[in-house]
């Protein structure tokens, strides 16, 4: 019987990729995507601002949060990019000096597009509840749909499904509100 031994990715793997591609280690296997398409980064770079001005600015909001795009984080043997994520300032008062985040975010949301769907849901959503992250956001532009989870007893639990022009303020960011349109204009 012989059997091929099939090599884990590690870090060095991500930096061999071409530019056009964001790559994720999960349970040792390399995983890639095309870098995100209009309304993807749309949804994603507008949904930042909605967040980070109260939360991260702390203008029209309470404050008291880091909101980043994209970031690289170091969670065990996986490497994982969400579209966006936030840590509680209590938990992480300053940015490390690394790439790579160590510490889990309080706060997950997840753009949906055709080619990370099946990742983010079947792979992704797992380790984040793996790793204690509190809160995920799932937001698909093509459906016009965010859906937002908490983390209770190490289990995903749907805290609430909101669709086109309706109105955002969900745990964690319950202190303000915006209108979800705005990420679909």
């Amino acid at each position: 019987m012989n059997q091929t031994a099939t090599r884990h990715a590690v870090y060095a793997d991500l930096f061999d990729l071409p530019e056009n591609l964001v790559g994720e280690i999960i349970d040792g296997v390399l995983h890639t995507h095309p870098r995100p398409a209009p309304r993807h980064a749309r949804a994603s770079s507008t949904l930042g601002m909605e967040i980070g001005r109260p939360y991260d600015q702390k203008k029209g909001g309470p404050g008291g949060w880091w909101i980043l795009d994209e970031p690289e984080l170091h969670l065990g043997s996986d490497i994982l990019v969400p579209d966006l994520a936030g840590w509680r300032r209590e938990r992480m008062p300053e940015l490390p000096e690394t790439a790579g985040f160590e510490l889990a975010p309080d706060w997950v949301c997840e753009i949906l597009s055709p080619s990370t769907l099946s990742k983010d849901r079947a792979l992704k959503m797992p380790k984040y509840a793996r790793y204690g992250v509190s809160w995920l956001w799932f937001i698909d532009p093509q459906a016009r749909l965010l859906e937002a989870y908490e983390l209770r007893a190490g289990a995903w639990t749907l805290i609430d499904t909101l669709a086109d022009d309706q109105t955002v303020r969900i745990r964690p960011f319950d202190a303000t509100e915006f209108d979800l349109d705005a990420l679909w204009a």
